[in-house]
């Protein structure tokens, strides 16, 4: 196993993140609209590219509805349960598996019609540009990117600055934040949505952003809709017209850009 901290960290927790999403409806909501976002800018068939797939739930999500998904992870452990999915019969021959870097992406083939990551494992790097700037190859023209990533600013976070300041203050902190995950430790890194546009560069045009979990809970709190469903229903009234509303759509526990590769 790779001596990485980030693949050793996610390696660990591959055996048990699929148990963690069973019943946890703010995941799953959240989830929904990445799916929903990648349908609308790519026709089902499509060929697409998953950067940081974790154990394949997004791809055979995606499988399951039409298209066909080649899910690239650096860590051994999630690649290791995508294919257990695959030897399984998950994904009827349209979802393969590769153990990559978004770093090397020269090992990936192509081209592909869209490039999606969820749930932030972007913000495992500091510099986005240099995983950008390896996108227009992997893409056919008019291709497409989607990007979930988790800004500086989350309202449900700073909520609790009285409670919790570390938490509360944590993506404000320059220089990245120190993580620990399984007894690992890596640096993360926060962006606004200027800061992925800049990172892409004139290749690609904005199509969309919005925010996802804006005053909903965090994706690592699976009990508050449990235990508080009438809340939980509020606040997702209160939020959804706004999700996609400048200035909010660049807040939140993450940010959901795509972009299109000029043709």
């Amino acid at each position: 196993m790779t001596s990485d901290p980030i693949a050793t960290a996610f390696s660990r927790k591959a055996a048990v993140y699929d148990a963690f999403g069973v019943g946890h409806e703010q995941l799953a909501r959240m989830r929904e609209a990445v799916y929903a976002e990648l349908a609308a800018v790519v026709p089902a068939g499509g060929h697409l590219l998953e950067l940081n797939a974790g154990t394949g739930l997004d791809a055979a999500e995606m499988v399951a509805r039409g298209y066909r998904v080649h899910a690239t992870d650096l860590a051994e452990g999630m690649v290791a349960e995508i294919e257990r999915k695959i030897g399984a019969g998950m994904g009827s021959g349209r979802l393969t598996a590769q153990q990559c870097s978004f770093n090397t992406l020269d090992q990936v083939g192509g081209p592909f019609d869209a490039l999606y990551s969820n749930s932030g494992g972007l913000n495992c790097t500091a510099d986005l540009a240099a995983v950008f700037g390896q996108f227009p190859r992997l893409l056919r023209r008019g291709g497409t990117v989607t990007l979930v990533i988790m800004p500086p600013f989350c309202p449900w976070e700073h909520a609790l600055l009285l409670k919790n300041w570390r938490v509360a203050t944590r993506r404000w902190r320059p220089g990245g934040v120190l993580a620990h995950v399984e007894g690992a430790h890596f640096m993360t890194y926060y962006f606004t949505p200027r800061h992925v546009l800049a990172a892409l560069g004139p290749a690609f045009r904005l199509v969309s952003l919005r925010s996802l979990a804006l005053l909903t809970p965090t994706a690592d709190n699976d009990q508050f809709a449990r235990r508080r469903p009438r809340l939980y229903r509020t606040l997702v009234a209160l939020e959804t017209p706004l999700l996609g509303r400048w200035p909010f759509n660049q807040w939140g526990d993450f940010f959901m850009l795509t972009a299109r590769l000029n043709e």
